[in-house]
């Protein structure tokens, strides 16, 4: 892992593009007491290092976040990020939220879908070179050593089974292997390394903001948990059939019965019920002694049978998944996975380095890949940092993450 050693962390960041951000009670001409006894000292807001996690399209709620922050005059000191957070902290370091943000917020689903480069020759079905190029254009050539304070954007090392931290080179080449999602974008080869999306190992990478030695360490989570159960609505379901179970042992029977003779043992069946004791003809080795043994092998194989299926309808739910219905697809159940795997390995992070402050998204806040929805996704951040501030400052508490 590189380790930066620019002059990230010596001073605050521009907090938007030719903004500063004002302490509390600058810029308002001070009362008649205050003139008496000089000048009144500003109220100094705590300086943050803020953790931006991945969640595909939900990264546009660290747009709000950030800017919330901003505007009650915190000063952000250092970011680190994965996927969408390393993309979205990169452009506010570079100071260029707000052009991003204009770009992202005219986008209708019609556009994302005409930046999305498919193809079939790569190991990731979207090249993503539209949509880097753009990025690339509007942040420039710039240097991480050359932001206003320390960065991370964090990849994973699929040769290496590692995280790479990027804390120098250049911005753009860092955002582009961080948010390489596994089989959806193609990956970075950089330095005889393959370099995946970041949110592979570390979702919501903390620990490299704990050397900034902030006031205050801020995670935004895109894996939070909503407060209702998921379950699948009945519509979803349908009775199954009765017949899929005597469907599945005629196939059985089928397949028994090419073993047999069936004629050979009806024929020998009439001459039982005639009267000779079946137990009597189970030794010897005339073919109707074999047919004897054969039948009742057979008829302790259908009895298996019946026991089986009986055992597996009641095992089994009484219901099946219409999956037309459901509307879930191959890439829908790929994405959940990964999506339930990075919601575990947060909780892993959280719980061995707890930030002071924990702002939580729901994960079920949009699809992963709902890349025109960035107003209302933005508005979302702004909410919910903005409740998670108000917590923190009526509380003052720093015994713990205050989860909203």
């Amino acid at each position: 892992m590189s380790k930066n050693t620019s002059k990230g962390g010596a001073a605050g960041p521009p907090k938007e593009p030719g903004k500063t951000a004002e302490p509390q009670g600058a810029g308002k001409n001070p009362g008649p007491a205050a003139k008496a006894s000089g000048p009144v000292a500003p109220i100094r807001k705590p300086t943050v290092a803020l953790t931006l996690g991945s969640g595909g399209a939900r990264g546009y709620a660290h747009i709000g976040a950030i800017e919330v922050l901003v505007e009650r005059g915190y000063d952000i000191i250092a970011i680190s990020g994965c996927s969408m957070g390393a993309l979205i902290g990169g452009v506010f370091a570079a100071g260029k939220m707000q052009d991003y943000k204009d770009w992202v917020t005219g986008l209708g689903q019609f556009d994302v879908l005409r930046l999305l480069d498919l193809s079939l020759a790569t190991p990731g079905a979207i090249r993503g070179e539209k949509i880097f190029s753009v990025v690339r254009e509007m942040i420039g050539d710039i240097r991480i050593e050359e932001l206003p304070f320390a960065y991370t954007a964090v990849a994973t090392d699929l040769l290496g089974h590692k995280e790479i931290w990027f804390q120098e080179g250049p911005l753009h080449q860092a955002i582009r292997a961080s948010v390489a999602i596994p089989g959806v974008v193609t990956p970075v080869v950089l330095n005889g390394r393959v370099l995946v999306d970041g949110a592979s190992l570390n979702p919501l990478p903390i620990i490299p903001t704990i050397s900034s030695h902030a006031d205050l360490i801020v995670a935004v989570n895109l894996s939070g948990e909503d407060d209702r159960r998921q379950r699948l609505p009945d519509a979803f379901f349908a009775p199954e059939e009765d017949s899929d179970l005597e469907e599945w042992l005629e196939r059985m029977r089928d397949k028994a019965s090419r073993w047999l003779d069936w004629d050979l043992v009806r024929s020998f069946v009439n001459r039982r019920d005639q009267g000779r004791p079946l137990e009597d003809e189970m030794d010897g080795d005339a073919p109707e002694h074999r047919m004897a043994k054969a039948v009742r092998e057979k008829e302790a194989e259908k009895a298996a049978l019946k026991q089986a299926g009986a055992d597996r309808k009641e095992q089994e739910e009484a219901e099946t998944i219409a999956w037309d219905r459901l509307g879930l697809g191959k890439f829908d159940i790929m994405n959940l996975t990964i999506e339930t795997m990075q919601s575990a390995l947060v909780q892993y992070k959280i719980a061995g380095y707890p930030p002071d402050l924990l702002v939580n998204v729901p994960k079920n806040a949009c699809r992963t890949y709902d890349y025109h929805k960035a107003p209302e996704l933005i508005q979302l951040g702004r909410q919910r940092m903005t409740t998670a501030l108000d917590r923190y400052e009526n509380h003052e508490s720093s015994s713990g993450p205050l989860a909203i």
